[in-house]
């Protein structure tokens, strides 16, 4: 015969109101302490932490503008350029981009340039991994007043490594901002810090009131769930970032309109979008919770899984960004994760149900 809780285990451990308002505060006060500690390691490592929440952004900008790059090269034609055009191929500016390199382009007059004679500019070596120029750009190649629509001027390319284009930096609009983006940083990093021990301080409170079996499921999907989260949360920083911003990005293109990101701006969206991802990745663990209560049986799962699809489908728009790519990887995450819910009830729910079902006969008679 299935084994029935005891209902009075706490029945010699019983505490006023007054003492259980007392302990809560025991334990808010050693989570604030905890909190502060980790605030002061957190105005240190702030710094840090903004330089590596920028690197997904910059990586975008970067192959943004090598793009830009190539598509520019292939737009400064002959036809469009009266006969001439920039002095480097398409091979050699997709070469150059890979080792890191990016460019623009500049209109200047060629007879006010210092030692400039009739052989026109000296054209600068190419950067490091470049082949040499063409032999058709020096020289008798120099561009007539007639080849432009304004009189003398010829195109140069401004080559810079891509980590020192102003393009690609994270700006502010206000003196205060840098600072608020240091302290909202240091917050973000306290928390994160001091989370082990603000959780272990609520878990003394909460555990006091819980049968032992009921602690004992608590010790056991805790670091599951843990698991999970920081799984939603490394996939959407180390991976979903690069594909919703070059997705974004591509707008800018469309619209051409350089963009111009805010470090603000960009703190918001690195929190939504990963604390998305890793609340969704905590689905197996909400469908394993609602089966042991009894609000949903496994078979429902799997009779109705197509359901579960389409809301999975609405909650990763709701949880994400305003793109398709960030929606979709997390959508199809979520889909396995169902299915992997559906097999965690059968493992840890199938067990409990005939105690369940006498525990829910006897409460309704």
């Amino acid at each position: 015969m299935p084994r029935t809780h005891d209902e009075d285990l706490f029945q010699s451990s019983t505490m006023t109101l007054g003492e259980h308002l007392e302990e809560l505060r025991t334990c808010l006060i050693r989570a604030a302490a905890g909190f502060v500690v980790a605030l002061v390691f957190g105005f240190v490592l702030a710094r840090g932490v903004v330089h590596l929440i920028e690197q997904p952004l910059r990586r975008s900008l970067e192959r943004y503008y090598g793009a830009q790059a190539i598509e520019l090269t292939k737009q400064w034609s002959p036809a469009e350029h009266g006969g001439r055009q920039l002095p480097y191929s398409t091979a050699e500016v997709e070469d150059a981009v890979r080792r890191g390199w990016s460019f623009e382009v500049r209109e200047v007059h060629v007879d006010r340039f210092p030692g400039a004679t009739g052989d026109g500019l000296v054209l600068p070596p190419a950067p490091t991994g470049m082949a040499t120029m063409p032999a058709a750009m020096t020289g008798s190649a120099t561009p007539t007043s007639a080849a432009f629509d304004a009189p003398g001027l010829a195109p140069v390319v401004l080559w810079m490594p891509m980590t020192r284009d102003p393009r690609v930096s994270i700006t502010t609009l206000s003196q205060q901002e840098a600072f608020g983006i240091w302290v909202r940083t240091a917050l973000l990093v306290g928390i994160v810090l001091s989370s082990p021990w603000i959780f272990y301080q609520i878990w003394t409170f909460v555990a006091a009131g819980l049968y032992a079996h009921e602690r004992r499921w608590v010790w056991m999907f805790l670091p599951f769930s843990i698991g999970l989260f920081l799984a939603g949360v490394f996939l959407a920083f180390f991976f979903v970032f690069d594909f919703v911003l070059d997705y974004l990005l591509q707008f800018n293109q469309w619209l051409g309109l350089d963009p111009d990101p805010r470090i603000t701006e960009w703190l918001s969206f690195v929190l939504i979008l990963p604390l998305g991802f890793g609340i969704g990745f905590q689905l197996p663990l909400v469908m394993l919770f609602l089966e042991r209560i009894g609000v949903v049986e496994r078979e429902t799962y799997t009779s109705h899984w197509r359901f579960a699809v389409l809301a999975i489908a609405i909650v990763s728009a709701v949880l994400t960004p305003a793109d398709p790519y960030s929606m979709l990887f997390l959508a199809l995450p979520l889909c396995l994760l169902y299915f992997g819910g559906i097999a965690l009830c059968r493992w840890f729910g199938a067990a409990d149900a005939p105690e369940r079902r006498q525990l829910a006969t006897k409460a309704s008679q």
